[in-house]
């Protein structure tokens, strides 16, 4: 018979401004413990010496994870000119260099193709699965694969700086699946002088932003306090970019058992994924449909 859990039962995400050095699963398996929760996950993975926004969910709002993951994010990084790495970022070893160092001409002309729709190739070191092992397991042994490209929506990307000739500071809006990383290897590849990411932050995820974040530190120091407790954001912000759709009280009760519940009013069009609410609390997620919301997921708060 598999243990139980235990925990508290407690919902909601926690916005952490994520350290350097610090991987993101570590970084939710310390929010868990500070809240005591029984359930915890997190919304994108940054890498382990990557900073900025990690959305963790606590409870019922674990079932929002999907929706800001889709959300559109927001980095800004540092590339390394004239340095390929096996990693694609500062931690792996050099593999090519080069002394060609672009002008800003030259580089403002290249992030044309990168910005829209563009299909991306994953690194070697990425979590991408690749017939059930990860990409980075199989890197790690020292074997290559041809990993196939895949779309990424870019939204925006711009200079922010050019520190030296060494040096170019960026910034990209894009959708779900990016790789910063990525856009570092393929941008030196198109300059003709290699790259790598030197630097990483994430700005904002969706509606969670890193100016607002709580830090590691804080997080020890108020960990199983109710102060920790009212820095727990509501489970609702994560479905922020959903329609809300007031429900009726009878509404509620029906869509709490699984069922298609009438809602009050709705901006959503017919066959809409959107919300429904009840006395401000998250009820269920579902699809629009002739005044009722039909329920794929239930919230128990």
């Amino acid at each position: 018979m598999a243990r139980r859990r235990k925990g508290r039962e407690i919902s909601g995400w926690l916005v952490v401004d994520k350290p350097s050095g610090m991987t993101s699963t570590a970084v939710v398996n310390k929010v868990r413990w500070a809240f005591d929760a029984k359930k915890a996950g997190h919304a994108g993975t940054l890498d382990p010496d990557a900073t900025g926004v990690l959305a963790v969910a606590l409870g019922e709002a674990t079932k929002t994870v999907p929706y800001i993951t889709d959300a559109l994010k927001c980095y800004r990084f540092t590339v390394r000119l004239g340095q390929a790495t096996t990693t694609d970022d500062a931690e792996g070893a050099v593999i090519a260099t080069s002394d060609l160092r672009p002008d800003d001409a030259a580089i403002e002309a290249a992030l044309a193709r990168f910005r829209g729709e563009i299909m991306q190739v994953p690194p070697q070191f990425s979590a991408v699965k690749i017939e059930g092992e990860r990409a980075y397991d199989i890197a790690r042994a020292g074997e290559e694969m041809d990993l196939a490209a895949r779309p990424l929506w870019v939204e925006s990307l711009t200079i922010t700086a050019r520190p030296d000739a060494d040096h170019v500071e960026l910034e990209m809006v894009c959708g779900k699946g990016g790789y910063v990383r990525s856009i570092a290897r393929d941008l030196g590849a198109a300059l003709g002088c290699h790259g790598h990411v030197l630097r990483l932050r994430r700005l904002w995820s969706g509606p969670f932003t890193a100016e607002a974040g709580t830090t590691i530190e804080q997080i020890d120091n108020l960990a199983r306090t109710e102060a920790l407790d009212d820095l727990l954001l509501p489970l609702e912000m994560g479905l922020a970019d959903l329609p809300e759709l007031p429900a009726t009280a009878e509404g509620a009760a029906r869509l709490r058992n699984g069922n298609p519940g009438m809602v009050i009013s709705s901006d959503a069009e017919w066959g809409e994924e959107a919300w429904a609410s009840h006395q401000g609390r998250a009820v269920a997620v579902g699809v629009y449909r002739s005044g009722e919301l039909h329920p794929s997921r239930v919230f128990n708060l």
